[in-house]
């Protein structure tokens, strides 16, 4: 059987949600790229508010079940921020401070999406792409995978992505990688526990698509209030998230997908998911 990369690259529709940033959909996937190859996929003004316009594009349409983000060609995921063209902004310092907070809004649009995300990574991901990747749910790493938080070196801080790497590795670990700027390659990656899995390069792709496609075929709305809940109750205390969680249990008897579910189970028969 075809997987969802080999039937959904040929048949997608692909369009440019900003210059630097490619949209492409298919058989339930959205693939987000950015696409600045040239720069090693270094997050700009563009690339910020393009990746949140498609990330809002997919939240809204239904026909979207999974979101994978990229870089284009074969040296980065993405290497952060564009330095140069990001200290270029208009509006003076107060203006400059808010466009700053854009990247911990990208990551709660990421956690607020309702729909499963893949970091698809080959080569650099760094300072802000590091904390992009780990934002996702899951991170399929190339084993030429490089990543690294180098913003101490330079006379910064990787403020904003702090949250998503304490939530991916020991916070000692992250702590450790922000003061020291070294670079984790993807096998320690995968020992640190903040991949979710390392495959060779050829097998990128694949291993990608075969994942997307497995959740795109878990039932919509089940995904959706399960997957809320777990960034719902993430740092609640254990009490109040089994307060949280107990009603949601009763919610998602309601839904026609788990109604679904368990007709297909007593009629052993593949359930057909309506998203409701």
């Amino acid at each position: 059987m075809a997987t969802v990369g080999t039937v959904a690259r040929s048949h997608a529709t692909v369009l440019a949600v900003a210059d630097e940033l490619l949209y492409e959909q298919a058989n339930g996937v959205a693939r987000l790229t950015i696409n600045r190859p040239e720069r090693r996929n270094a997050i700009s003004w563009g690339v910020m508010s393009g990746l949140r316009a498609a990330l809002a594009r997919a939240r809204d349409d239904s026909e979207v079940r999974v979101v994978v983000l990229t870089g284009a060609g074969d040296k980065a995921f993405c290497a952060g921020a564009d330095l140069g063209g990001m200290a270029d902004g208009d509006g003076g310092f107060l203006a400059q401070h808010e466009g700053r907070g854009e990247l911990a809004r990208l990551f709660d649009d990421l956690w607020q999406l309702g729909k499963p995300t893949i970091a698809r990574v080959r080569g650099y991901a760094l300072a802000g792409g590091f904390g992009l990747a780990l934002a996702c749910d899951f991170v399929v790493a190339a084993d030429d995978a490089c990543f690294g938080t180098p913003e101490v070196d330079v006379g910064l801080w990787p403020y904003m992505i702090t949250v998503p790497l304490v939530r991916s590795m020991p916070p000692k670990k992250a702590l450790e990688l922000m003061l020291t700027g070294r670079r984790v390659n993807a096998e320690e990656a995968d020992r640190l526990g903040f991949v979710t899995s390392v495959v060779p390069v050829e097998g990128l792709d694949g291993a990608v698509d075969e994942l997307a496609a497995a959740l795109a075929a878990k039932p919509p709305s089940v995904v959706k209030l399960g997957r809320d809940s777990f960034y719902a109750t993430w740092d609640l205390a254990a009490d109040e998230a089994l307060r949280y969680l107990h009603p949601m249990l009763t919610i998602t008897t309601m839904t026609d997908d788990a109604r679904e579910g368990i007709a297909a189970f007593a009629e052993k028969r593949p359930p057909r998911w309506t998203g409701s």
